[in-house]
């Protein structure tokens, strides 16, 4: 009798540790079915959330795992799975939106993934960034700030963001093909089918088609933004004015005027905020492009981002929208 209560007891004890390890688990390959199933325990928080830098590390930390996630790829569809799982555990709804983009290799299956905060107006506030890496045959490319860091801290702000009042509603975008097949910005494309910003510019044509440019009152969008040593420039000459004082005068009050510079040459002379720009849309890049030497290396890895440059960023864009709210209630 004592035997068999033993083994029973036991038996329960291992199950119990095998559920909680399977639970704790941020690389389940659980359904976007069973993920949602966790909506009712993440909708007990109660009141607003901060940023958790452990949590986005987390997120870059997995998609860093899955190795190169050129467009196309298969890891670039776990990749969207995984974000698709974060997101419904947070209890927000994903949209896939899918094209086909005509790229030097031939046509190639992109999705934009897309996640909305509805708030008091239907007037839009766009937070993007790409999750898409470079594709590189030289080396292996794992992208960690160049794609791994943006589409991390967007999984982690629209957790965060979810929690606080807002007037606005927020958008959340992931791009795909910010940079697709070719090694240079300008290789291969030409002026009316650049090699690059595939997402961004289908988005945009596709909010055109729908008569929607209106509802869209500012896209903030990040890139690059995990490497150690972050020093994020002004993206002069193409982003926004009124928006780069905005974030840039943010961030210094906060106290991160050593990491949001009051330098600049920090843009690429183009990103996938570019297509908003032309449809007149006020837009800002944060990126870290220029002090980032292991752009396009073998070396965007791990060892080379932190959680601590995640956490700057998500503070500042948390702080930056209740005033950019202010303003653009005011124009």
């Amino acid at each position: 009798m004592t035997r068999a209560l033993a083994a029973a007891l036991l038996s329960v004890a291992l199950l119990g540790c095998e559920a909680s390890s399977a639970a704790n688990d941020p690389a389940s390959t659980a359904s976007p079915q069973a993920a949602a199933s966790q909506t009712p325990a993440a909708a007990q928080a109660t009141g607003p959330q901060n940023f958790d830098s452990n949590k986005a590390w987390e997120h870059l930390r997995q998609m860093v795992f899955l190795g190169p996630r050129p467009s196309g790829s298969e890891a670039l569809r776990q990749t969207r799975a995984y974000i698709t799982r974060q997101l419904s555990a947070a209890g927000l709804t994903v949209e896939e939106q899918p094209f086909v983009a005509q790229t030097p290799n031939g046509p190639i299956n992109m999705v934009n993934l897309i996640t909305r905060l509805p708030g008091k107006r239907a007037d839009r506030i766009l937070i993007t960034g790409h999750y898409d890496t470079k594709l590189f045959k030289e080396f292996v490319f794992v992208g960690a700030s160049d794609g791994a860091s943006s589409a991390a801290a967007l999984i982690e702000l629209a957790r965060v963001l979810k929690t606080r009042p807002h007037e606005y509603t927020y958008e959340f975008i992931w791009f795909d093909g910010e940079e697709a097949v070719c090694p240079g910005w300008d290789d291969c494309g030409r002026p009316d089918a650049p090699d690059n910003t595939y997402g961004s510019r289908y988005y945009v044509d596709a909010v055109r088609k729908a008569n929607g440019l209106s509802s869209i009152k500012a896209m903030i969008l990040l890139d690059m933004i995990g490497s150690k040593d972050l020093i994020l420039r002004r993206d002069t000459g193409l982003s926004t004015d009124w928006l780069l004082d905005l974030v840039w005068g943010t961030a210094k009050k906060m106290g991160h005027g050593t990491t949001f510079v009051e330098l600049g040459g920090g843009g690429v002379g183009g990103d996938d905020h570019v297509p908003f720009l032309k449809a007149g849309i006020p837009s800002v890049d944060i990126i870290n492009l220029v002090d980032y030497p292991q752009w396009h290396t073998k070396d965007d890895d791990l060892n080379h981002v932190s959680a601590r440059s995640l956490q700057i960023v998500g503070d500042v864009v948390v702080a930056v929208l209740p005033e950019l709210e202010k303003l653009l209630s005011r124009k």
